[in-house]
């Protein structure tokens, strides 16, 4: 694993302990995206996550922006803790 993978996935888990989101949502609302580019970004990583092929998803992925990685991991965390209060 690089470092910065290492870094993020560190950050990840910083978040999902916390449980304060006010740091992620300040980040998100700094964000230049509509609201359609987003919707169409979470709908692309959703389809693309379900497949078989990790090399086409990890290319997509490869080829985001840091804002629109920014958007994944916040999706990601508070999907994460909905999963964790049911």
């Amino acid at each position: 694993m690089t470092e910065e993978a290492q870094q993020l996935d560190n950050g990840v888990i910083a978040e999902l302990q916390n449980k304060d989101h006010s740091s992620l949502a300040q980040q998100l609302n700094g964000l230049t995206c509509d609201h359609s580019d987003i919707v169409e970004l979470l709908a692309q990583y959703l389809v693309l996550s379900e497949q078989d092929d990790d090399q086409k998803f990890d290319d997509w992925y490869d080829g985001l922006c840091e804002d629109q990685q920014l958007v994944l991991k916040g999706f990601e965390i508070i999907r994460a803790h909905y999963e964790n209060t049911n």
